[in-house]
């Protein structure tokens, strides 16, 4: 199948604030960091008729196989160091211990990991909530972190109002989630920022390959607060002087959705936020039905191209990625399930047209998840 397709020419051309804070610098206190791996990939350059393909690889980070460490991580620091701003890891330990709070979330999987993840290493009780459409391993995982599991018997989104209500119900809880809605954007206004580092990372590792552009950046899709990030990233740059477009709008961006839950597509093509119903798909960390209000907005003008994918293409990108020697889940796949439906086959013509792609652009996928 080609999938769904959504362009919107205007998005370089659209400009907004640069993310505040560092976050690189407190990720950098946090124990076993290091950048992840950005793979360079020939094969894939010779099938998506690029220059040169790279796979931004965050299956190490942090020992939990997937990105979203990095924006709980990021969200848990501000919101125990209040005014006092952000303290390095040691000193936050300490802050935590001071005013003790119980983590709140809902998730697919990864995004409760991780929250269970900080709240362990700062010795503060979690409760995650979560769809039982996810697969059993996820929620096993979480609770190997120390973190109370509770599976709702319904699609994500209501998870995420189970968690909300749970975390409005007692004082001392905190609800640390990576979707917004009106009323709630403060938080994850601090998860997007944390993804800065990532992108970060990016731009150092090319930097250091003697690369000073970037074309085209695959991002897989829930919520959109990845997207949101990368969007943020590239297009609050005055100009293509670090890693960015000759043009100076900075690379392309797409966004990767399962067919089944393509909930920004759906906004996107009907020019309006909404809301869709979703069906369970591999790709269950992307199984959501409503965009990140705070992502929407940002999304809306500066995101260049949506795509939509069926299972067999990120279950096929999964096994082609594997057999490079990246490590990839379905969802993190999904970047690779994108590019290819865009770039190649019937239709691509108009959608390359669209990305700006060429035989000699510098391509980067998101990998955002490793094999679980």
């Amino acid at each position: 199948m080609n999938g769904v397709w959504y362009g919107n020419p205007s998005a370089r051309r659209w400009r907004c604030e640069p993310p505040s804070g560092d976050p690189q610098l407190f990720h950098a206190s946090l124990p076993g960091y290091r950048p992840t791996e950005l793979a360079e990939v020939p094969a894939l350059a010779d099938e998506l008729d690029v220059g040169r393909v790279f796979v931004k690889d965050e299956s190490a980070r942090l020992s939990l196989g997937a990105f979203k460490v990095l924006g709980a991580s990021w969200a848990v620091a501000r919101m125990v160091a209040g005014d006092a701003g952000i303290p390095d890891f040691t000193r936050l330990r300490l802050a935590a211990a001071r005013t003790p709070v119980e983590l709140v979330t809902a998730t697919d999987g990864n995004h409760g990991r991780a929250v269970a993840y900080i709240a362990r290493l700062l010795d503060l009780r979690a409760c995650v909530f979560i769809p039982d459409a996810a697969p059993a391993s996820a929620s096993a995982m979480i609770a190997a972190e120390g973190a109370t599991v509770t599976v709702v018997s319904e699609p994500y989104d209501a998870a995420v109002e189970q968690a909300a209500r749970y975390a409005d119900a007692e004082p001392g809880r905190a609800l640390v989630q990576d979707t917004a809605w009106p009323g709630y954007e403060q938080v994850p206004g601090w998860i997007v920022a944390g993804y800065e580092t990532l992108f970060s990372e990016i731009d150092m590792q090319l930097g250091k390959r003697g690369i000073d552009r970037l074309d085209l950046l695959s991002v897989p899709v829930g919520v959109g607060s990845l997207a949101q990030a990368a969007v943020a990233h590239y297009r609050s740059r005055p100009s293509a002087s670090e890693v960015g477009r000759a043009d100076g709008g900075g690379p392309a961006v797409l966004a990767v959705e399962p067919e089944t839950a393509a909930c920004l597509l759906a906004s996107l093509q009907a020019g309006a936020y909404g809301s869709i119903g979703t069906s369970p798909t591999v790709m269950a960390g992307l199984n959501c039905g409503t965009p990140s209000s705070l992502a929407w907005p940002v999304l809306a003008a500066g995101l260049d191209a949506a795509i939509a994918v069926p299972d067999q293409a990120a279950t096929k990108a999964v096994a082609d990625l594997v057999a490079r020697g990246v490590s990839a889940g379905p969802s993190g796949a999904a970047s690779l399930a994108g590019a290819r439906t865009a770039l190649t086959g019937d239709g691509s013509t108009e959608r390359r047209a669209d990305l700006g792609a060429t035989e000699s652009s510098v391509v980067v996928l998101l990998n955002t998840e490793g094999q679980s």
